[in-house]
């Protein structure tokens, strides 16, 4: 009997940024995977991993947007997170082993007062059960495999921790806004050993992602619905106009530098182009620019020129 020839799926040319409410118990890629399935992208990425047990902003880059991926991950993270006292766990969260514990809780005015120690820049020393490389191996699986991990301190900004609540006398609930390398888990251990107590992260939220905030989420379960009410042969259109932002939204701290359809055409040849106007900068490291609004490429401008570095197919 002769093989049936396996027909490939086409891929489909979106982009843009679909920012996702990712739910409690999936993986990042995971929640990519199920995306990929629906859309069918020729490309596709995601702007910094959420653990399995947290919540919230997910942003993901359909095509020609996973060129500003880094301009996301660079920026601004907010989350709330709940701290238990009482037990220190291997993981610092509730899916490890405890390794510690407590009797003592803290209330709100001791916690509120050590709250300043933890913002500015400070230095944390990194969960042991996180991806950071220890000669060339992840440290959650060195951990997994019981070897001891140790972990340098490293530099981290908090630009903002406030004490949102205390259900009861086990639980305090947070909201941190940070820097690229934060690790809330390492902030609630932190918290616990100042505060003469143990703490770890029983739930974790992230509400905002560099210009994603909650306002901008779209629930997995929403988009497997819409997509499942699709009339046959209506495509991923319907999808990309319900979901899908535009590729600009996650540059929206760059100088944008507007150029005419001629000088546009010479970026996208990888030419350099001299900018015009008084108020045109000699001068930036990252920029882009954009012609009717669209982007045209990422790039510099030296002495008043502007020299693409990365072209958009827009």
């Amino acid at each position: 009997m002769a093989r049936q020839k396996q027909v490939k799926r086409r891929k489909n040319a979106i982009n843009g940024w679909l920012v996702l409410d990712k739910p409690y118990g999936l993986t990042s890629n995971d929640a990519l995977g199920k995306l990929k399935r629906i859309f069918s992208p020729q490309k596709v990425g995601h702007a910094g991993t959420l653990d399995p047990r947290a919540t919230g902003c997910l942003p993901i880059a359909f095509g020609e947007a996973t060129k500003t991926v880094p301009f996301v991950m660079q920026g601004r993270k907010v989350y709330r997170f709940e701290v238990t006292w009482g037990a220190e766990t291997d993981t610092d969260d509730t899916e490890g082993a405890v390794t510690a514990t407590s009797g003592h809780r803290p209330d709100a005015n001791a916690i509120c007062a050590v709250l300043p120690d933890f913002t500015g820049t400070i230095l944390q020393v990194p969960p042991k059960f996180s991806a950071i490389k220890v000669a060339g191996e992840r440290a959650y699986n060195l951990a997994r495999d019981g070897e001891v991990v140790e972990l340098d301190p490293r530099p981290i900004d908090v630009h903002r921790l406030t004490l949102v609540a205390c259900p009861d006398s086990d639980r305090a609930v947070f909201e941190a806004e940070c820097g690229k390398g934060t690790y809330v888990r390492a902030l609630a251990r932190d918290l616990g050993r100042r505060l003469g107590t143990c703490g770890h992260v029983t739930e974790l939220r992230r509400l905002l992602v560099g210009p994603f905030g909650e306002e901008d989420l779209s629930g997995l379960d929403d988009i497997i619905q819409a997509a499942e009410n699709l009339k046959e042969g209506a495509g991923v259109d319907p999808l990309v106009a319900e979901f899908i932002r535009p590729v600009r939204e996650a540059m929206e701290d760059l100088v944008e530098i507007p150029v005419s359809e001629e000088d546009g055409a010479k970026i996208r040849r990888g030419m350099a182009v001299l900018l015009r106007g008084r108020d045109a900068p000699l001068n930036c490291e990252t920029a882009f620019a954009s012609h009717a609004g669209v982007p045209v490429a990422l790039g510099a401008i030296d002495k008043g020129r502007f020299r693409p570095s990365r072209v958009f197919h827009l």
